[in-house]
């Protein structure tokens, strides 16, 4: 996903003059090319996150759409007052980029654990979360996000996520994408943000779920809540999966999506992760299994 991104990013820069972007010390043999080629549009802030997110706010005032860069927590968490309050609150084109999403960096401990992040960036108005399960979701997500300039969110993988589009899919806030299909009476479905796509993947393998559907939903924010009645209905039953807690996370935005429209009667399960995961240190994979996003 890292790669996609930067790619991306390079492509969209030579179209667009007024993107930048600003590392927090970090994204070495990744964030090069666009250093390279842009040299007056790339900043190294240090590791001080809190003034790297100022910065990228006052350059988006001027006329700039930034991308911050930084790992996991750090350009969210660490610096929570100033996206709330200089990007969000005044709808600044600053797309903050979090880099291992979940448990990607899983050996580093609890501190590099980006487990209450959708927590967080979702209670945010003006706030766009983009999860893309897929490199082919990156590139599509970042089209959108330069097209549609605001303050958002986007949360990547670490490296070697698998593809499971063929192309680059057409997304829309609060849509859901269809990547797997079920069977239309059964009217189940899975749907997943982020890296809980390519969990749902590994699910619909089993024999009990073979016939249910797989959705990814890219880009959310609480504005999008109100628009889910609809495709709500068209099911029986729907499991979320997401590589966060369930508190606060993707699963529990849908049910208050359901709670606001008293005629959806489906059923939502989340699958999500259990607060175990933030007292270990393991591997992706390993903790992954451990919180139960395999069952």
């Amino acid at each position: 996903m890292r790669n996609a991104f930067i790619q991306e990013l390079v492509t969209l820069a030579r179209q667009h003059s007024q993107i930048a972007l600003i590392v927090g010390d970090l994204g070495y043999s990744v964030i090069e090319p666009f250093a390279d080629e842009f040299p007056n549009r790339f900043i190294n802030a240090g590791v001080a996150e809190q003034n790297m997110t100022g910065l990228a706010a006052g350059m988006a005032s001027e006329g700039y759409h930034v991308f911050t860069y930084s790992i996991a927590n750090f350009p969210t968490f660490r610096c929570a007052e100033q996206v709330r309050n200089d990007v969000a609150h005044h709808k600044l084109p600053v797309t903050i980029v979090s880099v291992g999403g979940g448990l990607a960096y899983g050996s580093l401990g609890y501190s590099h654990h980006a487990v209450q992040d959708y927590a967080l960036m979702r209670t945010l108005p003006n706030m766009l979360i983009a999860a893309p399960g897929d490199p082919m979701e990156v590139r599509a997500c970042m089209r959108y996000l330069v097209l549609n300039p605001g303050p958002s969110y986007l949360r990547l993988g670490k490296a070697g996520e698998p593809t499971f589009h063929s192309h680059q899919p057409e997304i829309i806030p609060g849509h859901w994408l269809k990547v797997h299909e079920g069977v239309e009476e059964d009217r189940r479905a899975f749907l997943s943000t982020g890296a809980g796509l390519q969990i749902a993947m590994d699910w619909v393998q089993r024999n009990e779920f073979n016939n249910w559907y797989i959705y990814t939903m890219p880009l959310w924010s609480m504005a999008d809540k109100i628009l889910q009645a609809n495709t709500l209905q068209s099911f029986n039953e729907i499991i979320t999966i997401e590589d966060h807690l369930q508190d606060g996370g993707f699963g529990s935005w849908l049910l208050e999506a359901k709670a606001i429209n008293k005629n959806v009667y489906c059923d939502i399960r989340n699958v999500a992760l259990n607060q175990i995961v933030c007292e270990t240190v393991g591997s992706q994979d390993m903790l992954n299994k451990l919180g139960g996003l395999y069952g």
